[in-house]
């Protein structure tokens, strides 16, 4: 028996690698897209670590290349999802009760896994099914990836740590005990490494999951499954189910079982697994724990004293890496009148360098939004805008769906705070941006406030550090990851906790211990070390 107490010290974040011409790792990557682009996967549902297939089908293609088919994957129906359900609870029998440092033991093995044999193979996943472009990918599905299996058990281990004092003859210890079932996670198709942590968090903390991914990262996320199963993760702690989100939700929230949801998506869709979970709580154990990332309408809030290129690069940088489609990624700004036609010229000079294409050239740095109801979604804005009277298109705007995806970097400008693409999210390279009178930015700060019912990032640009303090007091509730001076993307695992409040979720920080902690409930143990003998109080002997 290993009785030893093992620490997990603060780990470092995981190296961005270069991919400079010639280097080892971009020989390793390319090489990777070549075989990869050369395959169609047949993607299974793994149930109980039995691949099954329902031969009900369908297809993954890449955003870029619409043609070009990557997968081939078999859908779940009610059938195989109560299969899961029973395969689940049939290995938290065991998983439950593992001890914590095997599974953080396994966890840190998926690390090293993924820093190693499976960093090209996850890389060049994610670039042909989402299409994120060499470093994108690589900060996503390798880096933050690595970091979230790291920085997790660290976590673990201070929750772990965390014990009451002991009294007068008697020793006290808390219990962290996993929640008495199994948690659905549904994962987005943007980030890779999401959709790892929304499965991993809940499982590094004794859980089992039914795992719904997003049918546009199929790809990615069967990978993943390789890899968690080659770490040596038992079979049936996580349970891959592709097909239909309703279907799986609704199975799912019915099963008195379901112990709680670990979500990334729309706030629509968030809202819908809610109210089911809500009529159904009368059939649960106990009541489910639902932790939610949903929508975000980011914005940047430009003071006069900003420095103007700085605010076009974070503007530019925040709403157009990955094509916009990051919960984060900038989608309005506010901006003084004095400086918004130098920063729209300067925005304009980096769309006319950057190219847009395919993710197998290294020098797009624009490549395609995931599929055809995000590009129908985005031109319809951009034609809205086109034909609105307080609203014009000034930079890029066109959309070209022949072979790709692709949508261009946009701006909209508008003289309306109100304006419909200053409000709803697009998730697109799509930027609105208000320009207002410069000594009215205290009126048009309570604008921003009141826009949107998103609460997710938002950034201020100042060189006045006083009024910059003074418009983050005001933007409070604003964001859960708010930025001075910075884009409002790039949050680092370790450093920026991610989440937001209002309709953008439950900001249970991805990244931080808050979103461990959500796993567990707690029992808290007190051991008399000599029983009383007698029932009276002192003075009454």
């Amino acid at each position: 028996m290993n009785n030893s107490i093992i620490n997990f010290p603060l780990p470092a974040n995981e190296p961005v690698k270069a991919y400079m011409p010639g280097s080892p790792e971009r020989v390793a990557l390319e090489k990777e897209l070549e075989r990869q682009s050369k395959l169609v996967v047949e993607i299974p549902i793994i149930i109980g670590g039995k691949e099954i297939r329902t031969g009900d089908m369908g297809e993954v293609t890449c955003p870029h290349d619409h043609q070009h088919v990557i997968a081939r994957y078999h859908k779940v129906g009610k059938k195989e999802v109560e299969m899961a359900i029973d395969a689940a609870m049939k290995a938290w029998k065991e998983w439950s009760c593992t001890p914590w440092t095997t599974r953080a033991a396994i966890v840190m093995k998926m690390a090293e896994l993924l820093a190693t044999k499976y960093r090209p193979i996850m890389n060049a996943a994610t670039m042909l099914g989402q299409s994120k472009n060499f470093f994108q990918a690589e900060i996503d599905s390798a880096c933050e990836t690595i970091d979230f299996f790291r920085y997790n058990v660290h976590y673990a281990s201070k929750i772990y740590a965390m014990q009451p004092k002991d009294g007068v003859a008697q020793l006290n210890h808390t219990e962290y005990r996993p929640l008495e079932g199994f948690i659905l996670a549904v994962t987005p198709f943007n980030f890779t490494s999401i959709a790892s942590n929304l499965c991993m968090t809940p499982v590094l903390m004794g859980n089992v999951a039914l795992w719904k991914p997003s049918t546009t990262a199929l790809l990615s996320n069967y990978y993943l499954m390789q890899l968690y199963k080659e770490a040596g993760l038992p079979d049936g702690v996580i349970n891959f189910l592709p097909g239909s989100g309703a279907l799986i939700g609704e199975v799912a929230t019915e099963s008195k079982y379901f112990s709680g949801i670990h979500f990334t998506g729309s706030t629509a869709t968030f809202k819908s697994l809610w109210k089911q979970a809500s009529m159904n709580v009368d059939k649960y154990i106990s009541y489910p724990r639902l932790v939610g990332e949903t929508g975000g309408k980011d914005f940047i809030f430009v003071h006069p004293s900003a420095d103007p290129k700085a605010v076009a690069t974070a503007a530019f940088c925040g709403a157009y890496e990955f094509q916009g489609q990051k919960c984060s990624a900038a989608s309005r700004m506010y901006i003084p009148k004095s400086l918004w036609a130098g920063v729209l010229e300067d925005m304009k000079a980096m769309a006319a360098e950057v190219k847009m294409g395919d993710v197998m050239d290294p020098s797009n740095f624009i490549n395609a939004v995931i599929d055809k109801a995000s590009f129908d979604k985005a031109k319809s804005y951009i034609d809205f805008a086109r034909e609105a009277k307080d609203a014009e298109v000034v930079m890029g705007g066109n959309c070209d769906c022949s072979k790709g995806w692709f949508v261009e970097p946009t701006i909209i400008e508008t003289s309306n705070p109100h304006f419909k693409s200053m409000e709803e999210e697009i998730f697109a390279p799509v930027l609105t941006v208000y320009p207002y009178d410069d000594e009215k930015w205290e009126e048009v700060v309570k604008e921003c406030d009141a826009t949107s019912p998103y609460g997710l990032t938002g950034a201020v640009f100042g060189r006045d550090r006083m009024a910059v303090e003074k418009i983050t007091d005001a933007l409070r509730y604003t964001a859960g990851n708010f930025y001075i001076n910075d884009k409002p993307t790039g949050a680092v695992v370790g450093m920026q906790p991610f989440g937001g409040a209002r309709a953008s979720g439950t900001n249970d920080k991805a990244g931080g211990e808050f979103n461990l902690i959500r796993w567990i409930i707690p029992r808290v143990i007190k051991e008399t070390l000599v029983s009383p003998t007698d029932y009276r109080y002192t003075y009454m002997k």
